[in-house]
């Protein structure tokens, strides 16, 4: 099925140079359609990286000028707050990996280039989580979810601590364990992650995902995740991804052993597909083939793509179909039924409906 017309941030994303021919009526509608996407930054760097400004309606112009250095004032504040982080954790000389758009912007990757953050992730050793947890806690940071059920459910069955931000700089920070909940069917060993992290070259300390687990990471991200309202802008930084790492001697079989070794075959089937359905991403048809056999059968296979194809459109009112609702609603119980088993899912939703999720928790808990 061909990405709808009325998709223009799909269309810009796809072949940037064909914003030389768009009329001012189209450009409108790409700025309102690109800002509910979260992808006006990405707008504004591939205007200048194809030598576009210039054709571009002036109001629009001045308005991407103004994201470009918004972009620079975001990147920044990553850099800061990694510095903050550095100095809590340090005395524990605790392994750090950055995770998404931190590890982006710390290792200078193309999707730091037009991302807009609204947290920083990391990642270490489970075993070291009480410790970081309070390095962070004498340091100014908090926890945001304090009911009792609300704590147990993070600490017990996902992948993080709950969300912490900063009391006085209100920044956001995940500390994670795992790339992948406890309970869900795409858990894979975090140990295998450690042992292919790769220091920066830098005196920071931090450390990155290796470049196909980095991938992966970002797959599972997206195809775990039930709230889909940013699908397309990370569907847009797997591609960068690819497009960059491709580059590299022997990149695309490492991906593909490293996603069998992990566990990650079906995160990187529905991930290749999208990418290469969406968005034209070059991958070659060896490795294609290779991940074929790894998604559902023919019938479930279609549907799901039909549904993908849907709800990794623009989040906006112009690009929706009748279907459109149906297909978000059946991703998300896709993705909620990954991440937990049956008997786990029937009682976070009944506690949720009742309301039993807001019982604070106890003065002793933190």
């Amino acid at each position: 099925m061909p990405v709808q017309d009325s998709d223009l941030v799909i269309r810009m994303l796809r072949d940037p140079a064909s914003l030389r021919r768009w009329t001012p009526r189209q450009f409108d509608l790409l700025m309102r359609q690109a800002d509910a996407a979260d992808l006006l930054g990405r707008l504004a760097v591939l205007a200048q990286a194809h030598d576009l400004v210039a054709d571009l309606p002036p109001g629009l112009q001045d308005q991407l000028s103004g994201t470009r250095r918004l972009m620079r004032s975001h990147a920044a504040e990553v850099q800061r707050e990694l510095a903050h982080i550095r100095r809590a954790l340090q005395p524990l000389r605790v392994p750090v990996v950055l995770l998404k758009g931190a590890a982006y912007v710390a290792a200078g990757l193309p999707p730091a280039q037009g991302r807009f953050f609204s947290d920083v992730d990391i990642l270490v050793p489970k075993d070291r989580l009480a410790e970081v947890e309070d390095a962070l806690l004498r340091h100014g940071w908090i926890t945001t979810h304090r009911s009792a059920y609300d704590q147990r459910y993070y600490r017990q069955w996902m992948h993080e601590l709950p969300p912490m931000i900063h009391i006085r700089r209100q920044t956001a920070l995940d500390v994670h364990h795992a790339i992948a909940p406890e309970t869900s069917r795409w858990r894979t060993d975090s140990a295998r992650l450690w042992a292919q992290a790769r220091s920066l070259p830098d005196d920071s300390g931090y450390a990155v995902l290796a470049p196909p687990d980095m991938l992966l990471h970002s797959m599972v991200h997206l195809f775990l995740n039930e709230e889909l309202s940013h699908g397309l802008r990370d569907l847009a930084d797997i591609d960068l991804l690819l497009r960059h790492f491709s580059s590299q001697a022997g990149f695309w079989p490492q991906l593909v052993a490293r996603a069998d070794e992990l566990g990650l075959r079906r995160a990187l089937h529905h991930g290749l597909r999208c990418a290469t359905e969406i968005l034209a991403t070059p991958v070659p048809a060896e490795t294609l083939i290779a991940v074929a056999a790894w998604g559902p059968g023919r019938l479930l296979g279609g549907c799901m793509q039909a549904a993908w194809r849907r709800v990794l459109r623009t989040p906006h009112g112009s690009t929706a179909d009748r279907w459109t609702p149906l297909a978000r609603f059946a991703l998300y119980v896709r993705a909620t039924g990954l991440r937990m088993p049956p008997w786990l899912l029937a009682r976070h939703l009944t506690i949720k409906a009742l309301g039993l999720n807001k019982q604070p928790m106890d003065e002793g808990q933190s």
